[in-house]
């Protein structure tokens, strides 16, 4: 990681957001974004316990994923139509990889989760690091395609390469820098996850426009 580049951005970005994420320009995007409402529904859907109904898990994440502003409206409608076409083995198998996702051995959630997207050309970053962000805001990030290319980039992450298909083994790599980043840089910019991946995006913006 080049730390001096990552003090220019830290720099760049106070220049223009002087209060960082208490600035009304990003208050006001955060709002739009409303994390907090989407943990709160995702904790209460996606409870360890909650499946043994593996048609109402299957539901209630297209219900997280048409209140999230991140997922494209045509990511929301192909989702929705994968959904209704599954049969109950395919709904169980989702509800069974979600599970393993959130709960379990993430590695094989990651990997059977994507597997099952895969077949309906679904499996996307944002789909799948949607709801596991919602559940850990803290400890998990949401993953945005350009977001994560431009950092990579940006910030001169070697041993990272991204690729647009879902994998765990980048997924652990990029939280992993992520994480190091992270304790580079003052706590009002990386606070929750969210905002840490913002201020960065929104740097980065302000430096190649420059």
């Amino acid at each position: 990681m080049n730390i001096e580049k990552l003090k220019d951005l830290e720099a760049e970005f106070y220049e223009e957001y002087p209060k960082a994420f208490e600035d009304e320009r990003l208050l006001k995007l955060m709002k739009k974004f409303n994390p907090s409402k989407l943990e709160e529904l995702s904790k209460q859907y996606f409870h360890k316990d909650n499946f043994s109904q593996p048609e109402i898990v299957c539901e209630n994440f297209i219900k997280i994923v048409s209140k999230s502003v991140v997922v494209s409206f045509y990511d929301k409608m192909k989702l929705k139509d994968a959904i209704k076409d599954m049969g109950m083995y395919q709904k169980d198998m989702f509800s069974i990889a979600l599970y393993d996702l959130l709960h379990g051995n993430k590695k094989d959630g990651y990997d059977s989760f994507v597997e099952i997207l895969s077949e309906y050309s679904l499996a996307k970053w944002t789909l799948v690091s949607l709801v596991p962000y919602y559940m850990n805001r803290k400890k998990e990030y949401f993953i945005k395609p350009t977001t994560a290319k431009n950092i990579i980039n940006y910030l001169e992450l070697k041993d990272l390469k991204y690729k647009p298909k879902p994998s765990f083994e980048f997924y652990k790599g990029f939280k992993k820098a992520l994480d190091e980043i992270k304790k580079n840089v003052p706590k009002n910019l990386s606070e929750e996850n969210i905002c840490l991946t913002a201020f960065l995006r929104l740097a980065i913006d302000i430096c190649e426009v420059e």
